[in-house]
Order: structure tokens, then sequence, then C-alpha cells
């Protein structure tokens, strides 16, 4: 996904307007409109976030995802979840993307995935590294996954919720 620089040398509305639906419909169907920006623009979500502010308001979409494995599959279920958060991390359209598992019941995961816009969701779930993903834990199951919806209330900026620069994912 595109997020197109100013002439002023910044990414105006980075996760608000160019994560957009309507840019990304738009952009899809009229290329012709996009195609002299390419050179000013930057894909990386990291260099959108070098130009945008902590204190933007963060309008996210936070999922969570609660998963019940088959004991003993624990290891196997966190080694394939972890290598698709840091994959998922690196999408343009997700803020951040935890694993949390429960202490006292070790089968017991959250996958807490906070995304950008509402169109992120389902890009997510076109990626190579999510289709693998699901491929490789879908017999660990012990039951179906249940994802749940929320709006984020606070933090209420990009700030609280994206990724510090340096931070490594690996």
């Amino acid at each position: 996904m595109w997020r197109l620089a100013s002439s002023r040398g910044v990414v105006r509305g980075c996760a608000a307007y160019y994560d957009s639906a309507h840019i990304i419909s738009v952009a899809t169907a009229e290329p012709s409109k996009f195609a002299k920006t390419k050179a000013i623009a930057v894909k990386s979500r990291i260099m959108c976030r070098a130009f945008s502010s902590p204190g933007t308001i963060a309008n996210y979409q936070c999922v969570h995802v609660f998963v019940t494995v088959k004991p003993g599959s624990e290891g196997e279920f966190l080694s394939a979840s972890l290598a698709n958060a840091r994959a998922s991390s690196r999408e343009p359209g997700i803020a951040r993307f935890d694993v949390i598992q429960q202490v006292d019941d070790p089968t017991k995961f959250v996958l807490v995935e906070v995304y950008k816009n509402d169109v992120a969701p389902a890009a997510h779930k076109e990626t190579d590294h999510y289709l693998a993903w699901r491929a490789a834990v879908e017999e660990m199951m012990a039951e179906p996954r249940k994802a749940i919806k929320y709006k984020n209330l606070f933090p209420a900026t990009v700030g609280g919720w994206e990724y510090a620069d340096g931070v490594s994912l690996d």
C-alpha cells in the first residue's frame, strides 16, 4: 500500500487518510491518478511513522482472537504465531500485533491485533504469512478461534500503540 508524500516533504494523514478505504479504492480503480506520485511515495510504515506525530489521534480497530490449542502443541503454536506476528507487524495497516499466553493455562492464547483502518483486517487475511499461519495451526486448535472487535479509547494517540523506532521485532 502506498502512502503519498506532500510537496513539503511530509506524509499527510498517514493512517487516517491515505490508508482509508476511499484512497485505496481510488488508487486501485484509477492508478493513473497516482502514477506521477510514486516517485515521492513511501511504502514503508516506518517511513510513514517517521513523518507522523506520536500525538496523532488513533482511530484504530482492535481485535482480540481467543485461541485454545490442544495440550502438547503450545510450543509449536507459539512458534508459528510469533513468525506470523513479526510479519504482520510490518504490514502498513497494522499498528501492532501481540501474542499473549495465559499463565495458569498454557493452552490458551490471545492474539491482540491493532489495525489502523477498517480495510486492514481483510488485507491481513490475504497475506502469505497469515495464510501459512492459518494452515500451520489448523490441526492444533482444541476449539474454533473466537475474535472480538474493540475500538481503542486509551491511549488515544498513535504514539501509545505503534512500535517505537528502532524496536526489533525479531
